[in-house]
């Protein structure tokens, strides 16, 4: 990514100002500059967001993810003011394989600014969906609407305020997203004044989930909520009966470390866990810690969760390799019929990876893809979508 901008991974090379969300124009390559690579214009988004009806927070329950999915959403929002253009064309490719992959199972829907329809026309086939949305990264997983059901099974897009995970990226046109995919999707919007992305939260569907303490109780997005508020307000918007809490690490990539790379429900009472053994890396003492707490943890119903753990590869395809690689297995996507993951070049690790979740997810397809520009940049298959459900 751009030397001067924080990836998801690796943090602390400086802050953006920003007022409404808008960076100022001039720093980090924003302002003029994204403008080159989005010929909406910085203010566009504005006069959209005007013009979207929310409806204050209504109760609706989250399901899991290996629900039945009408389709997935992306976003082709990968921009050289972002990424460099070392890492540019190869997250592009990345992002249309990963769309092609999904698409062979469930339908796809892909955002796109409206310079760029023909490159990500190419990119991921006709058999992708392509939307114009003006945006300024690809991470629709956080700039996306949550999407929940209703007891009668009414589908709705819960936006959770994203602001550029606690004013490290620049996020006008992204925080709007949530409320062009809920229109396109053809479903209410339900508004909260909770900031949180997706990849915070990870839920089983029956009342459970697990979220990073790091990310949702941080400052940089919820100051002055207690541990309980928060709490009472997922558990009214989410359905949720029951949040396990996990540390996570704060200040260390540009999450502040988000569920969805260290735990997920592959069944209700059931949890795959990364662990990093390097002792080297920041994230090897937190990962002991969540493994500890998710031993004893219990869900909605009371149980005890079984935990199965995903040792990180020992190396990575050297070509893209470096301290902001997001080497974890974990930030799969489960799909219709099929589960999306990735593979790093590491033999072993690629090999008990793609063997535990055909153990886990047995009447679904692995399927294993080279992301590592993806990665690179800090994220994973899971960060890039966003299920809409049946």
């Amino acid at each position: 990514m751009h030397s001067t901008t924080p990836t998801r991974r690796q943090f602390g090379r400086g802050l953006f100002s920003l007022t409404t969300g808008i960076a100022m124009s001039g720093l980090f390559g924003c302002g003029g500059s994204e403008a080159a690579d989005d010929d909406e214009g910085p203010l566009a988004p504005l006069v959209q967001a005007q013009a979207v009806a929310v409806r204050p927070a209504v109760p609706g329950t989250m399901p899991d993810e290996g629900d039945p999915h009408k389709r997935t959403w992306m976003a082709f929002g990968a921009s050289a003011s972002i990424w460099g253009n070392r890492l540019l064309p190869v997250a592009r490719a990345n992002l249309g394989l990963i769309a092609r992959t999904i698409a062979q199972f469930e339908p796809v829907t892909m955002l796109v600014r409206s310079n760029e329809q023909v490159l990500a026309g190419s990119a991921c086939g006709p058999e992708v969906d392509l939307l114009v949305c003006p945006m300024d990264d690809l991470w629709m997983r956080d700039t996306g609407p949550v999407f929940v059901k209703d007891a009668r099974g009414v589908r709705s897009g819960v936006n959770f305020n994203f602001n550029g995970w606690g004013g490290k990226q620049v996020f006008g046109r992204d925080r709007l997203v949530a409320a062009a995919v809920t229109k396109a999707a053809g479903v209410p919007l339900t508004a909260t004044s909770l900031v949180l992305e997706g990849g915070g939260i990870e839920v089983d569907g029956l009342g459970t989930a697990i979220i990073t303490e790091s990310c949702v109780l941080n400052r940089n997005r919820n100051p002055g909520w207690t541990k309980a508020a928060v709490e009472a307000q997922l558990k009214t918007l989410l359905g949720l009966k029951t949040i396990i809490w996990l540390p996570g690490i704060a200040g260390k990539d540009i999450t502040d470390g988000h569920t969805d790379f260290y735990a997920r429900f592959a069944a209700p009472g059931v949890v795959i866990a990364h662990m990093d053994n390097d002792p080297a890396s920041y994230d090897h003492a937190v990962t002991k810690r969540h493994l500890a707490i998710l031993k004893t943890a219990r869900d909605a119903r009371g149980q005890l969760l079984k935990v199965v753990v995903l040792n990180a590869p020992t190396n990575v395809r050297p070509s893209l390799a470096s301290s902001d690689f997001a080497a974890g297995y974990v930030n799969f996507y489960v799909c219709n019929d099929a589960v999306i993951a990735p593979q790093f070049g590491d033999a072993k690790a690629d090999a008990n990876a793609r063997s535990t979740l055909l153990e886990l997810f047995p009447t679904r397809e692995v399927v294993q893809l080279n992301i590592d520009g993806i990665a690179a940049g800090g994220g994973g298959i899971h960060c890039t979508t966003q299920q809409e459900p049946a």
